[in-house]
């Protein structure tokens, strides 16, 4: 007798928020309980001899931005240079390099400034976001905060991205928890796909794709101001969202009271994500607003935060597509991770 994994039928289903078509395709994968990652992210329990980020070692870091508290050798974040940036932070005045005008017949070329900043999120090398209590993950987010505002005062930044590679195989290349941002002088592709697909979503039904996100069989959690719900077309298996209960189109306007309380959210499904999941190497991003945005355009767009745990590759099918295949209904793994109960 087949089991009711193999048993249903796969699925096409299209996101209102990326514009994605994503296959859910639940004969490439056993019970999606079996769906834990086969090389979980390492322990940072033990540092180097001499890690640039732990406290005490700030001489070894690039230049710093800012720490919280301020002026304080006894810091609990600090906002670095990455000493390795992809962009170039000084403006090259004389620059020639600016070729995106319609008259150009292939391509565009703009001059590679920018902003590449870290953001430590411990001064402890062996304390991981999720070990951090809500107050002190906050005061994270609060960093990142700071940071965008900063950056918004400078025109030729256009979009600033917020991310964290956690696991060498999701991208870190330092094991003392950090997370990073970059400040870029143009809009993404993929941002601005994301906010015309909302604007057609809005513009058909007159609500905000995020506002209306779909959560029967797909709550994990909820705190006072904020759900996490898997997505209902979900790109990778277990991946999820935190999302603002309050329409809000940038990150950026998020208060103490509010930030404490995503912390804790935060802090619970990072928790139940390393459970569930066997520790796995993940990504996070803050998919937020343009920095120059209309105040037409927040009327459909609405920031949220999309975790996704390194389980399964990506391949020529997704890249050659812009289509994944997910071998995990959002429905099962929404059920899988609210089984886990977490009191913080």
């Amino acid at each position: 007798m087949a089991s009711p994994v193999e048993s249903r039928r796969p699925e096409l289903r299209k996101d209102s928020v990326t514009n994605r078509w994503v296959i859910f395709s639940p004969a490439r994968a056993k019970r999606p309980s079996d769906f834990q990652s086969k090389s979980p992210a390492p322990s940072s329990s033990d540092p180097p001899q001499t890690c640039p980020f732990c406290i005490g070692q700030e001489h070894h870091c690039a230049p710093e931005i800012f720490r919280f508290p301020p002026q304080n050798s006894d810091w609990k974040v600090r906002v670095i240079q990455n000493l390795y940036p992809a962009l170039s932070r000084d403006k090259d005045l004389d620059s020639s390099a600016s070729l995106c005008s319609d008259s150009l017949v292939w391509g565009c070329l703009l001059d590679g400034y920018g902003f590449h900043d870290v953001i430590i999120e411990s001064p402890v090398h062996s304390v991981h976001l999720s070990d951090l209590i809500p107050e002190d993950v906050a005061q994270v987010l609060l960093a990142y905060k700071k940071r965008i505002l900063q950056l918004a005062g400078d025109d030729s930044i256009k979009y600033v991205q917020v991310f964290k590679n956690h696991g060498a195989s999701a991208g870190a290349s330092m094991t003392h928890s950090h997370s990073q941002m970059v400040g870029l002088p143009v809009i993404p592709p993929s941002v601005s796909t994301r906010l015309d697909s909302m604007k057609q979503y809005f513009n058909q039904t007159g609500k905000c794709s995020i506002c209306d996100v779909p959560i029967k069989d797909l709550l994990v959690d909820e705190s006072v101001h904020f759900i996490s719900v898997v997505p209902y077309a979900a790109s990778f298996p277990f991946e999820l969202w935190i999302v603002p209960r309050d329409h809000v189109s940038h990150f950026h306007e998020l208060d103490q009271e509010k930030a404490v309380d995503l912390g804790g959210l935060l802090k619970v499904t990072l928790m139940k994500m390393s459970l569930q999941l066997n520790k796995p190497p993940f990504n996070f991003m803050i998919h937020t607003s343009p920095l120059q945005a209309s105040e037409s355009d927040s009327a459909y767009s609405h920031w949220f935060l999309q975790i996704v745990p390194q389980l399964s590759g990506v391949g020529g099918f997704e890249l050659g597509t812009g289509c994944y295949i997910n071998p995990v209904f959002p429905e099962d793994a929404a059920k899988i991770m609210r089984e886990v109960n977490i009191s913080i």
